[in-house]
Parts: structure tokens; sequence; C-alpha cells
């Protein structure tokens, strides 16, 4: 099966690429994340998937579009469902990329980690493979959380501290939760 695979980040591919892979696959990724802030952490998890593409031979579709105003506005005084917001923006992108591209399926590496909302991307995912006419590859990709960072490790990839978006960043950062900034 020829999959587009939504990449997030270098360090979360690691495993679906080498579990897809290994189950003779065609796998292309593909990269575009508007939600990451600042730029300067957009730049670098990029750069680290160049990387570990290089390394693997693994072809990427680049959407360097970093519309971090249009994710805002998704977003903005629905912070509480951010993350559905964010998981539609990102695989509807990606299911369209992949229908555009004549794959067969289209996967994302959000389906790894142990930190996401799993469920809500399946159902997202499944709800973007609806609306671009192509399907949804689902995989629980998770049971290879510490064999990915693991591997991550060895290959010195940048890993980051946070999700991506800014509220991501401020919950990572700040210690109060309540708004106030972090406690000294």
């Amino acid at each position: 099966m020829k999959i587009l695979l939504h990449i997030c980040c270098a360090p979360c591919a690691v495993y679906p690429v080498q579990v897809l892979t290994g189950g003779e696959h065609y796998v292309q990724g593909f990269f575009y994340n508007p939600n990451i802030h600042p730029y300067q952490e957009f730049a670098r998890r990029a750069a680290a998937l160049e990387e570990y593409a290089a390394l693997l031979n693994l072809p990427v579709i680049w959407d360097p579009t970093y519309d971090l105003e249009g994710f805002l506005r998704q977003v903005v005084f629905r912070e509480a469902e951010r993350c559905r917001f964010c998981y539609h923006l990102r695989l509807l992108a990606a299911a369209r990329a992949a229908k555009e591209g004549n794959f067969d399926a289209f996967t994302s590496t959000l389906l790894y980690s142990k930190y996401q909302k799993h469920e809500l991307i399946r159902e997202i995912g499944e709800q973007a493979a609806r609306e671009a006419g192509l399907p949804f590859y689902y995989e629980d990709f998770r049971q290879g959380w510490q064999i990915g960072q693991a591997r991550s490790k060895e290959l010195g990839l940048y890993r980051q501290q946070y999700c991506g978006c800014i509220y991501s960043e401020r919950e990572r950062y700040c210690r109060d939760k309540s708004g106030g900034g972090a406690k000294a």
C-alpha cells in the first residue's frame, strides 16, 4: 500500500516509519504543522525531520507554510477544544495531499504519542478521510513508544519539550496553570 504519513516531528516518526516500511508499505512523509510556535521551534522540527529523512532516504512532501494566524483563528475562544481543531487542520491537509498524490491511504505520527488524544485523532482522521474520499490508515503506534524514543536519542534527533502550539508551550513551561505565569 502507498501511504502518506503526516509527520509532526522526527522523533515521533521513528517507530511508525519502521512499522509501516517493515510491513512492506511504500511510505512518504508529509510535513504540515502550522500550529507549532514559535517559528524557531517550527524550523528546528523541520530541520530534524530533514536530517532523519535523509538517513532513511524517506521522501517527504514539505509544506513550509507557517500559517500560525490561520491556526490561531480556528482555535481562539475555543482553547478547550484546541486539539480537535489542530488535528482536523493537519489531518485534512494530509488527506488532501494524499488524494492529490494518488496514495492509497494516509495516517499520522500523532498516533504514536502517548501524550496525544488518541481516540480523537482516530475520529478526526476518519472524518478527514470521508471529506477527502481516501482511507485513513489506522494503527496504534503507542506500543512502540520506548523503541522510538530510544532510537531517536541514539540518532541525536532534536527532541522537543512540548506538543507544539502556543498553549502546550505555556502548559509545559508555566507551572501555575491558573494563568499567572510561572511560580518563583
